[in-house]
């Protein structure tokens, strides 16, 4: 039986989350971040189209991004992860919505450890906003984690990482996929990340599809076989 439990938010500090309990014994975590305007429900119904071996074993966390302003929908209220300031290639962000979203993530990373589970046994994912804040905070985290997948998504911090680095996370497996007629992220600017990624020494791997700003079957099989190959 799956076990589903919905946080609450206790203070500032603290994201609401939507939870699956692991079946048997917790050994793995999952930290699955939604993208602009969706909330902790948007990858829930995705988990057992993947058919991970140890899904038994895994704690899937779906935290609720804060509610503020986005700028480009008119400053109209919603759940994001950082405002963005306007729609272009080289789109303008607000890079410490970006720090602030990573402080409210690291303290679920910090809970699961609290609970025995590795860090290492630990994988952060998102989708486009979300996978910004994936990478944001898996390429910084002190502590060894177990992957990251980002999807449709960039890295606009990619030069503050250069500084920023974590030794412990510099061999972390990373899964990086996008549609190439995304009209929302720009594939070029996904790319550009990764390229750069690449060029660190990072084990990053790309995918791409033709499909727009969403997944598709291929990829999520593509997903499973990645995170199967992690969760052992």
């Amino acid at each position: 039986m799956v076990i589903y439990t919905y946080g609450e938010i206790m203070n500032s500090n603290q994201l609401s989350t939507i939870e699956i309990q692991p079946e048997s014994e917790h050994k793995y975590s999952v930290i699955w971040l939604h993208g602009l305007g969706a909330d902790g429900h948007d990858f829930e119904g995705l988990i057992p189209e993947l058919h991970l071996t140890v899904k038994a074993n895994i704690h899937f966390i779906f935290p609720n991004a804060p509610v503020q302003p986005v700028t480009i929908n008119g400053g109209r209220v919603m759940r994001s992860w950082y405002d963005i300031l306007e729609m272009s290639l080289d789109r303008r962000i607000d890079i410490g919505g970006i720090y602030q979203s990573a402080a409210l993530i690291e303290p679920l990373i910090r809970q699961e450890i609290d609970k025995g589970i590795p860090s290492s046994n630990i994988l952060l994912a998102g989708f486009s906003q979300g996978g910004v804040i994936a990478l944001h905070v898996g390429l910084r985290y002190q502590h060894k984690l177990a992957g990251i997948v980002a999807l449709s998504t960039y890295l606009p911090t990619v030069e503050q990482l250069k500084t920023e680095y974590s030794a412990a996370n510099q061999a972390i497996r990373i899964f990086m996929a996008h549609g190439i007629i995304d009209p929302i992220v720009a594939v070029e600017s996904s790319k550009a990340a990764f390229d750069t990624l690449k060029s660190m020494d990072y084990n990053i791997q790309w995918h791409d599809y033709v499909m727009e700003h969403s997944l598709c079957f291929e990829e999520i099989e593509h997903i499973s076989v990645f995170m199967n190959s992690i969760f052992k």
